[in-house]
């Protein structure tokens, strides 16, 4: 062997051994410089989340207050339903037609009502005796509640009383004055706070 091709197979082998021997630099993907989270950032989240909060606290609120006012909406509703008054002849206790229809939603609102309870005060005309006229009254009275029970509303939920004559809500002679007077009105004695509507 000569000393050139010696040379040459040592370099050789220099550079293979180097070339082996050295390891690959690992890949380094850079990562995005953060920021240090600063009190003022802190502080600015939990702005935020304040008024999230508040804003969602604000609408439930305004939800609730619409519910509530459609429920007193409602009842005041049910409520003048249930205290319209119903008319009769001169000297009768027979409920006409009309009258039969607002007695039917009286029982349906009752019927969705278990805790309701109502008054039938009967009134009478100006005219005949202060006795006749209570018994009269009387008779009115009772015969609306006997058209409640008839439609399935428990008797005990049903009061009756008379007036007679003793307070027209018309204070005037005439036939028209007399016609108003005869009636039945109807009050809430218990269970009135808040009622459904019925089916």
């Amino acid at each position: 062997m000569t000393q050139r091709t010696f040379v040459s197979a040592l370099m050789g082998l220099v550079l293979l051994t180097t070339a082996c021997g050295k390891k690959a630099e690992p890949v380094v993907t850079p990562q995005p410089a953060t920021r240090p989270t600063t009190a003022v950032d802190n502080d600015a989240r939990a702005r935020q989340i304040a008024d999230s909060i508040r804003a969602a606290n604000a609408a439930n609120a305004e939800r609730l207050r619409v519910a509530a006012a459609e429920a007193e909406r409602l009842r005041a509703a049910l409520v003048n339903e249930i205290a319209e008054t119903i008319h009769f002849e001169y000297n009768m206790d027979a409920i006409s037609a009309d009258d039969q229809a607002r007695l039917d939603r009286k029982a349906a609102i009752l019927r969705a009502n278990p805790a309701l309870k109502i008054r039938v005060t009967g009134h009478a005309d100006e005219r005949g005796s202060d006795e006749y006229n209570i018994a009269l009254g009387m008779r009115r009275a009772v015969a609306a509640k006997a058209y409640l029970t008839g439609k399935g509303i428990d008797a005990g939920r049903v009061e009756v009383a008379s007036l007679g004559r003793e307070v027209p809500i018309d204070a005037g002679s005439t036939e028209a004055a007399w016609a108003r007077n005869r009636r039945d009105e109807f009050e809430i004695t218990a269970g009135g706070q808040s009622l459904v509507k019925p089916n």
